[in-house]
């Protein structure tokens, strides 16, 4: 791989700690949520599923719209609302992915084969390939 880039970071005290950028940008308060039995006083906290989330949304967006202008569609308007859950699975804990498609002036044909496409590009995708699930959606509707 030719490195284009290297994100660093520093985690202290796992899901209930601190996680800062190397530049110290985020500096992010880390709690488990109340679910996991972190406490619900501190909406200011995150944790790592949340930033999971707000990765893989971004990046998935970022192909999407590479996949669209591509077919000369315009992205601008596009969104992903992407949720990742944590649970029990095989004795130990697994993630899960969400990832829903908002992509209007795009017949749905269309946007389906465009989630489907990017899906194949964004790295986040494919890092997760084999190893999680991915559900992709157009709107409510399963990709």
């Amino acid at each position: 791989m030719n490195v284009l880039y290297t994100a660093r970071a520093t985690a202290n005290g796992g899901r209930d700690g601190r996680a800062t950028s190397a530049d110290g940008h985020p500096d992010l308060l880390l709690k488990p949520p109340p679910e996991m039995g972190g406490p619900s006083d501190q909406p200011e906290a995150t944790n790592p599923e949340e930033l999971f989330a707000l990765g893989f949304g971004a990046c998935f967006l970022s192909a999407l719209s590479l996949v669209a202008r591509g077919q000369k569609i315009s992205a601008k308007a596009f969104r992903i609302d992407s949720a990742v859950s944590i649970g029990e699975q095989d004795g130990a804990f697994g993630l899960a992915v969400e990832l829903h498609g908002t992509l209007p002036g795009v017949e749905d044909d269309k946007a389906t084969e465009l989630m489907r496409t990017a899906h194949t590009v964004c790295p986040y995708s494919k890092a997760t390939q084999g190893n999680i699930e991915v559900r992709l959606f157009v709107g409510d509707a399963p990709v």
